[in-house]
């Protein structure tokens, strides 16, 4: 690919967005049709990126950018289903659509299957729930999907380690896999933690918004090159980097330094810039790749063959489609009766009543309730059936997909060709494909039959909102707040309601954005006005 083609791409895609935002369609899934039609024009080139450039150049900055934006309070309330669905789902995924490629592709191997369910197994939500408030999405959905989107890449690449090397193709350092993973996530925390503690300390000292936002803007890419060069997992380490970072920066008084509100306020804008090219450019080389994989297939002399391989990306793209909604309910539907029959214990059991009333009263003690509102802010509960069925259907696959199916190995350590290589880059874009355009296409329909209500969420909000207002304009003892150390009274009492649990994360970073901008539209005026 040469900068022309590059720059064709981001183009198209600013004019395909500019068009599907007015006609309220998703502009990804435009793109990628656009794409897939514009693969067979002919004359079109082929694009090819190494896949060690994708998952260091694309990846990590897409998967910073969600995480950063992601709510703390609602990755810890529903801890349960993210790790469930980010870690034990993918594992059966890649299990049964293992299984199910190697009965469908008996040539290319049961490691090789496998190798391929774990190319398939992550879904890659990000986008979709960037959308999530135009679409309807409830935000307790939006918070488990992004949790999940954060964890599951971690598990499917090491899965993906261990499929190459019991087919011949890789080394892990760990043969265990339960060792091979704690040391991978285990490093990537560590990896991500130092990362963060180096930016935060040398965040203050630059003194500059534009090298501050740099630094944030490196932090993605060498947080995950260093991890990966320990054979840690990259993705925990940006995921840990972006979460450690964004909240310190906002939420710790500590890094509340003089002219920290200018280079929030820069970062907060830079960072949807990058996430559109990005997204874009990602969206149509998807798109772009369909008549050449077909090319490749129609041309190769090794099993499986063009018609093969293409029952069989059918066959799977089913089978992840409906598994996925299957287990979410079943996993979901099972808490629920544990729940119904833990209630019914209570109610009919005086002696256990008693001690599970103890057992909540030491919880309370421990975590943090917010008394003045009475709400109990620890785990929650089961989503409700129609949330599993929102957060079963929203599995579509995306570029982790196919940069994992690009990095499959040429050749095993004996120096035959990797079997059914071909056949696992068709599937593993098949399978893209179409679960972009059958589920990502009929989401909101979903969203709008279901009629999911989210009034009370929206009322919750608002009125932590009105709450978090409130309790910023008292930390000013005269209106308006012109001084600087109005506006960082106005943060600090901001911070302490959430130390204080009367605020929540999300709440917590709308009002000190909006005290940013105060700020910035103050000092704007004040030396308007004195020149």
């Amino acid at each position: 690919m040469n900068g022309v083609q590059l720059l064709l791409i981001i183009f198209g895609g600013i004019a395909i967005a500019a068009v599907a935002h007015r006609k309220g369609v998703q502009p990804g899934l435009v793109v990628v049709v656009l794409a897939a039609g514009a693969s067979f024009i002919p004359g079109v080139p082929r694009l090819e990126l190494d896949s060690e450039l994708i998952l260091t150049i694309v990846v990590p900055p897409l998967l910073y950018s969600a995480a950063r934006a992601a709510s703390a309070s609602g990755f810890s309330q529903n801890l349960r289903p993210i790790l469930t669905l980010g870690v034990t789902l993918v594992v059966l995924t890649t299990g049964v659509a293992g299984l199910v490629g190697s009965w469908l592709l008996p040539g290319v191997g049961l490691p090789a299957a496998l190798l391929l369910g774990a190319v398939l197994a992550p879904p890659d939500t990000i986008t979709t729930v960037s959308h999530g408030d135009e679409l309807g999405i409830p935000r307790r959905v939006s918070a488990i999907l992004t949790g999940e989107c954060l964890v599951n890449d971690a598990t499917a690449l090491t899965l993906f380690g261990l499929a190459a090397a019991a087919a011949g193709a890789g080394e892990t350092l760990f043969h265990n896999p339960f060792g091979l993973f704690a040391y991978t996530v285990a490093g990537g925390l560590v990896i991500g933690a130092a990362l963060c503690a180096i930016a935060l300390w040398l965040r203050p000292r630059l003194h500059n918004p534009v090298l501050e936002t740099s630094l944030a803007l490196l932090m993605p890419f060498t947080a995950f090159l260093l991890a990966e060069q320990i054979h840690a997992s990259g993705i925990i380490a940006v995921v840990t980097a972006a979460v450690a970072f964004s909240i310190n920066v906002v939420l710790d008084p500590h890094h509340h330094y003089s002219g920290a509100y200018r280079t929030r306020l820069q970062e907060n804008a830079v960072w949807p810039v990058l996430d559109f090219l990005l997204e874009t450019f990602v969206f149509a080389y998807i798109g772009l790749q369909l008549r050449f994989v077909l090319t490749d297939l129609g041309h190769a002399s090794a099993r499986p063959g063009l018609a093969a391989t293409i029952i069989a990306a059918a066959v799977l793209l089913v089978t992840v489609i409906v598994f996925r909604v299957a287990a979410v309910s079943a996993f979901f539907g099972w808490w629920g009766l544990r729940r119904r029959g833990l209630e019914r214990r209570i109610a009919n059991d005086p002696r256990f009543r008693e001690r599970f009333q103890r057992r909540v009263q030491a919880r309370l003690r421990k975590r943090r309730l917010n008394q003045s509102a009475g709400e109990w802010r620890g785990p929650l509960g089961e989503p409700s059936p129609r949330e599993a069925l929102v957060v079963g259907w929203t599995g579509m696959r995306g570029i982790l997909t196919l940069a994992a199916a690009a990095a499959v190995p040429h050749t095993l350590h004996n120096g035959e060709p990797f079997p059914g290589r071909d056949a696992i880059q068709a599937i593993a874009l098949f399978v893209t494909l179409g679960t972009l355009l059958i589920q990502g296409t009929t989401i909101p329909m979903l969203v709008r039959r279901l009629r999911i209500d989210t009034a009370a969420e929206r009322r919750r909000a608002d009125e932590l909102l009105a709450r978090g207002q409130a309790i910023a304009a008292a930390a000013v003892t005269h209106a308006p707040a012109a001084t600087p150390e109005d506006f960082d009274a106005q943060r600090m009492a901001v911070i302490n309601g959430v130390m204080s649990g009367e605020l929540d994360d999300d709440t917590a970073r709308l009002l000190v954005h909006d005290i940013d901008l105060h700020q910035a539209a103050t000092t704007h005026l004040q030396r308007v006005t004195q020149h």
